[in-house]
This record gives structure tokens, C-alpha cells and sequence, in this order.
């Protein structure tokens, strides 16, 4: 097992790639939306808009909202598929649904109602591509370093978010303001897009899929493949065994269980609903903190924190991008598989909510009266605040939600997770440029950082450490009451009781032990 695995790497490569959409659209995208040549093209500059000036606000917000709308569909669709098809296949249909829906957004040329349409079909591919690739890397993680490799999805898409920003200000530099410049940042990410696309058809699906649908010889094959060491590798049997162990149990075949057998389940199972809940509750606590509203705006953030010149918002804006991306990085090889997942997204909200409440001050106080210190701070609390999103919910929503839940309901409760992200996303963009506008942006942040401060305390009682944890006994971590959630951890009882059950069954099935059919050859699964 020495060595690069270069089918593992290739394989968590190729799917965190699902995620340039996202980050794409959040720094390439929106960087464009307040591009001359863009609004001119669109007649959406202050000299061409005929109307008021709050349909003008309304009207941008409309066009970079609309590929958030489609992305809450687009989760919809993943939970339909995801466990039909497939992990893999799912995520092939995203991606060619995104760069279908992204070539059209470059070549619309001015025509308003194409725009719209084309930013709900790329939307579509981006909102099930979230879905899809946080949980394909969860099923093959291992659990020791499962937080690192699910947050190489994050590391990406905010490379991509940094990239966007400083593509946009070359093309500004460089490019004369005519269609060409807005087209050639829109076409910058189809490229890795569809490198992406055409190296999944050398992966494979994951073993959990493969065995929940009864292909067991393929799904040992492939976790070799994936662990780098031959099908009868101690290791690779142990591993195997596990995910079989919790197969075999009929309650988690998904081969003939309808998403709505699933759905009564988890509505009357209590630790399958907690863990639901749970998902949900982060999900909706990291949209309502403004991280994307944010995001999508943060040059005219860095306006109201007292930077000056568009070139310059823009340099700023990829220096956001570039922090959240150190950070992000630094998170992901250094903090989630040490220190834990609790005390990096409480620091992260902790230092959301003080920056918030930074920003609420400056704002009310020093905006119009233009001072020079205050507007340092403010400039320094945005990049806090990155650092803050960072390190916090910006990553741990997307890995806490699929590594609590069991095989049998992971991809239709984060499906239903990721669906209201989105459809909470699309309100946050949507609602921000006006909330800044008639709240006298102070108001915006006060509401933000009320946000932050309820998240600390219901997550701070609700979640449970996670760290370590295999995903095959997440149920011990809740069988308690939610709200004691933070005192859970696994029980050496359950540990001892777990040796016992594993040797009587391994006697149980000593006259009938599972065979498999690898490459001509055959293995047993369970041990002598």
C-alpha cells in the first residue's frame, strides 16, 4: 500500500471538480454581473436603465440569483437519481447539464430571457453536482482522514472563486469592453470542466453504492483499487466486511426502496430524523449567516468597507478569494481531522458574528463620515470574516451532513439538505442588495450576527464530535437527546459488545461464508 495511489487521487480529483460550478459562479460570475461591458451588453448600466433605481437593484439581483433557483431544482433532481443510477453517473449528468447551461449563458448575447434561462439550466447542473460530490468522496473516504478528503471539494471551489475574481480584473486590464471580454471569463472554467468529464469515464462507483445494490464482487474490486492493495489485503477485507456487515442488514438495501419508503422512515425512526434535523439545521444556520450573500457581492462589500475604484474592489475581492482558499486549505490538512469538526465551526462562528457586529457598527456610525480608521477596520473584519467562514460552516456542511447519516437514507436526507440550501441561497442572493439598501446596511449585519449567535448555541448543544468516527457507528452518537448531542461520544461497552457480535458472527456464517468473483478469482469475505 506504499506509494501514490494514482486511481484515488485521479478519482477524488475528478469528482471534487464538481464543485468549479459553484465556486465559479460565486467569483467568475459575479465578478462579471458587474462588469461595463456585461451591463452594457444587457442595458443595465445607470445611463441605458429606464426604470427606478430600485428595478435596476432588483433586476441584477434577479440574474445572479436565478443560477441559485436552479440549483435548489437541480437538488431535487439528485434525489431522484442518486441512488438509481448512481453516484457516478449522477455526477456526469450535472456536469454535462452545467456546461450545457454555461456555453449558453456566454453566448446570449444581450438577449435578457435566454440569460435567465441559461442561469437556471446551469444552476441545475451546479446544484446537483453539490449533492453528488460530497457524497461520493464521503463513500470513499477512509474515517481516520474522511474530513480531509471531503474538503478537497472546498478547496477547489474556492481556487476557482479566487481565480474568477482575477481573471475578471485581467480581462478589465487587457480586454477591450466589448462581448468578448465577459465571454472569454465565462469560458475559462468549461475547460476544466470537460477534462473532468471526460477522466470520470476511467473511475468507477463507490463500493458502498455498488454493494447496496447487491454488485459485491465489483464493490470489492473497486475498494482494492481504491485502498491500492490486492482483494485479500487484511485491510481491504476488513473495510469490505464492515460495508457489507451493514448491507446484509435488509434495512439498508436500497434495491427495491422507494424514496418515500425512505421518507416515512426517517420521519418515524427518532435517531434517523435527529440526524436529519441536524443536517438541516446547519445548512440553514450557514445560508442565513450572509457567508454566500457575501460571497456573491463582495466587491460592493469592500466598497461599503471604504475601498475605492473598481479595479481595486476587484484586486480585494481575490485577495478574499485567496485567504478563504489558505484557510480552507489549512482547515482541511491541519484542523477537521485534529482538532475536530465542534471547535472549528464554533471558532468560525464566533468570528463571523464579531466581524458582523464590526461591520454593524462602522456602518451606523463612521460610514458617511468617512473615516479613514474605521474603514481600515472594516476593510480588516471583512477579511476576518473569510478567515471565520473558512474554518467553519463554509466547509463542515457539506461533510457533516453525509457522514451521520446511514447508506440506507444518505442521499435522499442530504438531497433534501442541499435543496434548501439552495433554495435558502437563492433567497440570501437574492435579498441582499436590497436588505443593504433599505436597512441601511447595518441592519443587514445586525441580522446576520443574530444568526451566528443562535447557530453557537443550538449547534453548539446539537452536534456531537464526529472526528474519527466510523460512519458505520454514527447511530451511537445519537441514541441520546439532541440536546445533549455535545457530551456524545462512542461507548467501550459498545466496543466490547461489537468484538463479541463479530466473533459469533463469524460462527454464525462459518457454514456459509460469502464468496466473490474478482478477475477469474475467488475470495471469501469473512475471516477464518
Amino acid at each position: 500500500m506504499a506509494g501514490l495511489n494514482l486511481f484515488y487521487i485521479l478519482t477524488v480529483m475528478v469528482i471534487a471538480s464538481g464543485s468549479i460550478p459553484k465556486g465559479y459562479d460565486e467569483g467568475g460570475f459575479a465578478a462579471v454581473a458587474d462588469m461595463p461591458s456585461f451591463l452594457q451588453d444587457y442595458g443595465l448600466s445607470r445611463r441605458q436603465w429606464g426604470g427606478t433605481r430600485h428595478e435596476l437593484i432588483s433586476t441584477k439581483a434577479n440574474i445572479t440569483s436565478f443560477g441559485v433557483l436552479g440549483a435548489a431544482f437541480g437538488a431535487i433532481v439528485a434525489l431522484a437519481i442518486t441512488d438509481r443510477i448512481g453516484r457516478l453517473r449522477t455526477w456526469q449528468t450535472f456536469m454535462a447539464i452545467w456546461m450545457s447551461g454555461f456555453f449558453i449563458t456566454i453566448f446570449a448575447s444581450g438577449i435578457m430571457g435566454l440569460l435567465l434561462f441559461s442561469r437556471l439550466l446551469s444552476g441545475l447542473g451546479a446544484g446537483g453536482l453539490t449533492v453528488v460530490s460530497p457524497l461520493y468522496l464521503t463513500e470513499i473516504a477512509r474515517s481516520k482522514n474522511r474530513g480531509m478528503v471531503v474538503s478537497v471539494y472546498m478547496v477547489l471551489l474556492l481556487s476557482f472563486l479566487m481565480f474568477g475574481f482575477f481573471i475578471s480584473y485581467g480581462a478589465r486590464r487587457s480586454l477591450p469592453r466589448t462581448r468578448e471580454q465577459y465571454r472569454v471569463v465565462l469560458g475559462v472554467p468549461l475547460i476544466p470542466g470537460g477534462i473532468a468529464l471526460m477522466f470520470s469515464f476511467f473511475i468507477r462507483d463507490t463500493p458502498r453504492w455498488l454493494a447496496s445494490k447487491g454488485r459485491n464482487d465489483e464493490a470489492l474490486w473497486v475498494l482494492s483499487r481504491l485502498r491500492k492493495a490486492p482483494v485479500d489485503d487484511p485491510g481491504v477485507r476488513e473495510e469490505y466486511a464492515q460495508i457489507i456487515e451493514q448491507v446484509r442488514d435488509a434495512k439498508q438495501r436500497l434495491s427495491d426502496t422507494s424514496t418515500w419508503t425512505i421518507v416515512k422512515e426517517v420521519v418515524t425512526t427518532s435517531s434517523y430524523r435527529n440526524r436529519f434535523l441536524l443536517g438541516l439545521a446547519m445548512q440553514t444556520i450557514a445560508q442565513w449567516t450572509g457567508g454566500n450573500g457575501i460571497t456573491y457581492y463582495i466587491p460592493m462589500i469592500f466598497r461599503i468597507a471604504g475601498v475605492r475604484g473598481e479595479n481595486l474592489s476587484l484586486v480585494t475581492s481575490g485577495a478574499y478569494g485567496a485567504l478563504k482558499l489558505v484557510f480552507t486549505m489549512i482547515f482541511t490538512w491541519g484542523l477537521i481531522d485534529v482538532l475536530g469538526r465542534r471547535v472549528c465551526f464554533m471558532s468560525g462562528l464566533a468570528i463571523q458574528g464579531a466581524t458582523h457586529i464590526y461591520m454593524a457598527v462602522y456602518s451606523g456610525i463612521w460610514l458617511r463620515d468617512h473615516n479613514r480608521p474605521a474603514s481600515d477596520g472594516a476593510i480588516a473584519s471583512v477579511f476576518i470574516y473569510a478567515v471565520g467562514w473558512s474554518i467553519g460552516l463554509c466547509t463542515i456542511q457539506y461533510l457533516y451532513g453525509t457522514e451521520i447519516l446511514p447508506t440506507r437514507i444518505r442521499s435522499v436526507c442530504y438531497a433534501t439538505n442541499m435543496t434548501v440550501h439552495w433554495f435558502f441561497q437563492f433567497a440570501v442572493v437574492r435579498a441582499t442588495p436590497p436588505m443593504l439598501d433599505r436597512l441601511d446596511i447595518w441592519g443587514a449585519y445586525v441580522f446576520w450576527a443574530c444568526i451566528c449567535f443562535v447557530g453557537l448555541v443550538l449547534l453548539g448543544l446539537w452536534a456531537p464530535e464526529t472526528k474519527g468516527v466510523p460512519m458505520e457507528r454514527m447511530d451511537e452518537l445519537f441514541e441520546g437527546p439532541w440536546y445533549m448531542g455535545w457530551k456524545a461520544k462512542l461507548g467501550s461497552q459498545r466496543d466490547l459488545d461489537d468484538g463479541i457480535l463479530g466473533r459469533q458472527t463469524t460462527q454464525d456464517l462459518g457454514s456459509t461464508p460469502e464468496v466473490v468473483q474478482v478477475n477469474g478469482q475467488r475470495f471469501v469475505t469473512k475471516y477464518p
